[in-house]
């Protein structure tokens, strides 16, 4: 159980969520290697390098599925929340996937600021996730989703989003 002070700190970095460091899917070159590999090149069993940047929230290529991203938000050398996400903007759809809190950070914020930091850089889609919800996350989502078009339900990717 986190105390205080590290509850607070987890709230306070929620507050933080939209001012985020990116990085780049990599150099001109890594993103060729990748696409003509069909993706293959720079996953995670090839040597991929997870990116961690010196910055509270970041939003770095996902390293469990290519051509995705992934939000995350540091604290204390941990990382205390990540989503991984992908959008279309021309179906005008966004995908979550696989949201993850620290224990001692969870009910702190981290996941509504995140996923409300993503709608509104991403304006006008319709949100949604790749799987079924297990039994105990259907609150979460059902919280995360009241008022949200697509309400994070189950649907699979459109022809132009990568599949996850």
């Amino acid at each position: 159980m986190a105390d205080v002070e590290e509850r607070d700190a987890a709230r306070a970095l929620a507050a933080q969520a939209r001012n985020v460091a990116w990085a780049a899917n990599g150099t001109p070159w890594q993103r060729f290697l990748r696409a003509i590999s069909g993706g293959r090149w720079g996953r995670q069993s090839s040597g991929w390098t997870v990116i961690r940047l010196d910055a509270p929230w970041q939003d770095t290529p996902s390293s469990e599925r290519p051509g995705w991203r992934e939000r995350a938000a540091n604290l204390d050398g941990d990382v205390a929340f990540a989503i991984d996400y992908t959008v279309c903007a021309a179906c005008r759809l966004g995908w979550v996937e696989w949201p993850y809190t620290m224990e001692k950070y969870q009910r702190c914020g981290l996941a509504t600021a995140a996923l409300e930091a993503l709608r509104l850089e991403n304006p006008g889609l319709s949100w949604h996730t790749l799987g079924g919800h297990f039994q105990d996350s259907r609150p979460f989502w059902a919280a995360a989703g009241a008022g949200v078009p697509g309400s994070y339900q189950q649907r699979e990717t459109c022809p132009h989003a990568p599949e996850g």
